[in-house]
């Protein structure tokens, strides 16, 4: 347990309490429910009186599990002036996969809801080592109330106050999920003490007039760390329980919404929302709209600036925090398909024995973490492997790309999915953004599939449209439509039929878990005995 804090005053949620109590710090548009500053304030305030009782101090963790609900923000504000680590669950994880994050990460109290009780109740026995468990809107057995736990609690703040933080956990689609730390100091809870927050009144505009809408689960880092930044300054954030196309307008036109974040494949769903419903929307008080996570394809980006105007606004960077671009609309219009410059850390393109390439060629992506460096939460050996092999203070997230001699940085896709067919290195990531404007798809992966001439071959995986019948026809047609759009060696050398494609919630295709159904059987008959 880390010694005692000299005191001092948080200066961002409780003052902007006081300046406006009434303000609405966060709705949750699909009930309409609201969360007045002064609320917020208070029940945070109750909630970090309640973890304090219960011996945490700073330094310590607390895990949330919850769908997107307006009391996961009460819980967050009260981790980030109590000097707390806050770690974000997935609630569509298993409850072995959650217990794994609560118990990797030392979390001393799990907070869930009564709507995830079935989790819950498979989380009881599997938690030994965390006895505060505390579930909202109900209780099961082996939970306590949520509710009773704050009512039971002042609403002043902790006599002692200290930035927490958020620790997320990796994806995991490449094995068990690991926690993210970012090694920066942790001081008193006063103004400016995530960069990301300061960075979203520079690039993004964020001020305390703003309304912020989070079309996807909070849960995640993007939707999470932005919301927070928006309260920070003052603003009121918009919440779905969950990404539908058309209630994402409703809520911009409902809630007179001026800042909005999407991933590009919200961007593609929209755009085939029917051309009326496009247009039954009054959009006049959105003045900008954030989009990062994957690289969005150049005609969809393209189509969204023409109907929005130019407030897209795009970044590019990981959870580790090491280091991000930046364009706006003009900017990419002039650079269509990059994400644009570096705005945080000296960014370099290398080979896989960590030596810069050339401008223009691709490689991997690595951003100088001298002034930004992060680990692994208990994992050394997968921080070392972030690292380039010749300078230890470049690390990288595994994403491919290249830089034009403009200093523009272009993604190619993730190092693990690339494609080697015949010794040619193939990124998949065009091919699917090129399939993904064809009006019989709904959603497609692009994988390399065993060949034993070629070694791998490419497939195209598609999700059909509603109302799209998969057949041979419709196979031919999709490969025919690639023709002029990415290179020959490029085209799928067939294409199957799903239906429905793993994504997460936040729009992450699970590629991993596509490419294990073919290379399963594989490897399975590799490890069979031979017979004499």
């Amino acid at each position: 347990m880390a010694e005692e804090p000299s005191m001092e005053r948080t200066a961002h949620l409780g003052s902007t309490a006081r300046a406006t109590p009434g303000k609405p710090a966060v709705i949750d548009a699909s009930s309409g429910e609201t969360l007045s500053y002064a609320e917020l304030d208070a029940r945070s305030n109750r909630l970090a009186q309640w973890l304090y009782a219960q011996g945490l101090r700073r330094g310590d963790h607390i895990a949330v599990i919850l769908e997107n609900n307006i009391r996961y923000f009460e819980v967050f504000w009260a981790a980030l002036r109590s000097g707390l680590g806050v770690v974000p669950v997935n609630r569509f994880l298993t409850p072995e996969e959650a217990a794994y994050i609560v118990a990797d990460s030392a979390s001393r109290v799990v907070v869930i809801s009564h709507a995830l009780r079935d989790l819950a109740n498979g989380l009881t026995e599997r938690m030994p080592g965390c006895r505060r468990r505390l579930m909202l809107d109900g209780v099961v057995a082996g939970w306590a109330s949520f509710e009773d736990a704050i009512d039971s609690q002042r609403p002043e703040p902790l006599a002692q106050e200290w930035a927490g933080w958020i620790m997320l956990y990796s994806s995991g689609t490449t094995g068990r999920p690991k926690g993210i730390v970012r090694d920066e100091p942790q001081g008193p809870a006063t103004d400016g003490v995530e960069p990301t927050w300061v960075a979203s009144r520079r690039i993004f505009d964020f001020c305390s007039d703003m309304v912020y809408l989070s079309t996807a689960p909070l849960y995640h880092a993007a939707p999470l760390t932005f919301s927070i930044a928006a309260q920070f300054f003052g603003g009121t954030v918009v919440f779905l329980d969950k990404f539908d196309a058309a209630g994402s307008l409703a809520a911009i036109e409902r809630y007179g919404v001026t800042h909005s974040q999407w991933v590009p494949t919200m961007f593609v769903r929209l755009l085939k929302l029917p051309d009326f419903e496009q247009k039954a929307y009054d959009l006049s008080s959105h003045r900008v709209a954030i989009h990062a996570a994957a690289p969005c394809p150049v005609e969809v980006k393209r189509e969204m600036i023409n109907w929005w105007g130019p407030i897209l606004r795009e970044y590019y960077g990981g959870t580790e925090g090491i280091g991000n671009t930046y364009i706006d609309s003009a900017d990419w219009l002039a650079h269509p398909g990059s994400v644009g410059r570096t705005t945080a850390g000296l960014l370099y393109i290398c080979d896989d024995d960590g030596n810069e390439v050339p401008t223009g060629e691709i490689g991997l992506i690595y951003f100088d973490s001298t002034k930004r460096s992060f680990h692994y939460h208990n994992d050394p050996d997968k921080t070392r492997a972030a690292q380039n092999p010749l300078h230890p203070t470049w690390t990288t997230i595994g994403d491919v790309g290249y830089l034009d001699p403009h200093g523009y940085l272009y993604l190619t896709d993730r190092k693990s999915f690339m494609i080697i067919s015949g010794g040619v290195n193939i990124y998949p990531q065009a091919i699917e953004d090129a399939l993904a404007l064809h009006p019989s798809v709904a959603d497609v992966a692009v994988i390399g599939v065993p060949s034993e001439e070629m070694g791998e071959d490419v497939k195209a995986v598609i999700e059909t449209a509603d109302g799209v019948e998969a057949s041979e026809a419709l196979e031919r047609e999709l490969i025919d439509f690639l023709r002029d759009k990415v290179a020959r060696y490029m085209l799928p050398k067939s294409v199957d039929f799903v239906d429905e494609l793993p994504r997460s919630p936040t729009g992450k295709l699970y590629k991993n878990a596509v490419r294990e159904r073919y290379w399963a059987p594989v490897r399975e008959a590799n490890r069979r005995p031979q017979s004499q």
